[in-house]
């Protein structure tokens, strides 16, 4: 057949001129840079982490689902700094995701379901020896377990949803009820520009009890201008309006950029996130900033 590769035809066939009647071949792809692995952490569900010295507090940590995603090492640094201040902290095997994502894209009957999945879970702990908080390190996170008691309020489970509200704790306000050691170490001085995220300034009405950990710490934290404004993350703000976030984070970012600081401090995945994604300054949660203050290894962004 003429069509097909060795017929008569093909071979009949005149050469047709370089660049006419047939498009150049493609120019090779540029190699893909090698992806990058996730780093392992060590907190899993179920694990347990006892107090270095004299236990003063049993908590439960809820480790997350987006969070532990992308930098499971936020965890790994809250358990290292609360275990090494004299708490336990024990991760529930079922607890997962809190319920705030499909909450905030109007789906509450999904919402309902995580939030008594992780009742269930820390009522189980909580059988097992008394709990005295469940620490939350995600502030968006935080602020829908201590808002579960209404999101169950009408429901037969309101009591376990009220007693799970009342227990919610930012990882803060835990550091706060223990003891910092005295400021020392290579830390000492290093200038930090501190994000309030709106989940906690606003959703929890803790607004300067980060800033003066870090301070007590031994860090140099500058004064952010215009620190009650969003960062344009919000949740699934940023992904259902990207132009709004983008304009958003581009004001937080110059804010924080001209404290002259060396690194930015948060407490939410989802502002971290954001800001870094156009900063040129590294972004850490602030408790791998207390980690390192009290022992801990220096965070990966500040290498």
């Amino acid at each position: 057949s003429p069509a097909a590769g060795g017929g008569a035809g093909a071979r009949g066939a005149r050469p047709r001129p370089a660049g006419r009647g047939r498009p150049p071949p493609p120019a090779p792809s540029p190699p893909r840079p090698p992806r990058q692995p996730v780093p392992s952490g060590f907190v899993r569900p179920g694990s347990v982490h006892r107090a270095t010295g004299e236990r003063q507090l049993r908590v439960a940590l809820l480790a997350g689902c987006v969070q532990q995603a992308l930098d499971p090492r936020i965890n790994d640094a809250t358990v290292r700094l609360l275990t090494r201040l004299g708490a336990d902290v024990v991760v529930a095997a079922m607890a997962g995701c809190c319920g705030a994502l499909v909450h905030h894209m109007g789906r509450e009957d999904a919402a309902k379901q995580a939030a008594r999945r992780n009742i269930a879970a820390w009522r189980a702990l909580d059988a097992q020896e008394p709990l005295d908080a469940i620490v939350v390190n995600a502030s968006g996170c935080g602020t829908m377990l201590k808002d579960y008691g209404h999101l169950l309020g009408t429901d037969a489970d309101r009591e376990d949803a009220a007693w799970v509200a009342g227990l919610a704790a930012d990882v803060t306000e835990v550091v706060e009820r223990l003891t910092l050691p005295a400021a020392s170490g290579p830390h000492a001085g290093t200038s930090v520009a501190y994000h309030s995220a709106c989940s906690l300034q606003h959703g929890q009405q803790i607004s300067r009890m980060p800033a003066s950990l870090l301070t007590a710490a031994g860090f140099d934290v500058r004064p952010v201008a215009e620190g009650h404004l969003c960062c344009g993350s919000a949740g699934t703000y940023n992904l259902l309006q990207p132009e709004i976030a983008e304009r958003l984070r581009e004001r937080k970012v110059g804010n924080l950029e001209r404290t002259g600081a060396a690194v930015v401090a948060a407490g939410n995945i989802g502002c971290m996130v954001q800001i870094a994604g156009g900063c040129d300054i590294p972004v850490v949660h602030t408790v791998e900033l207390l980690d390192w203050a009290t022992g801990g290894p220096r965070p990966a962004a500040l290498h």
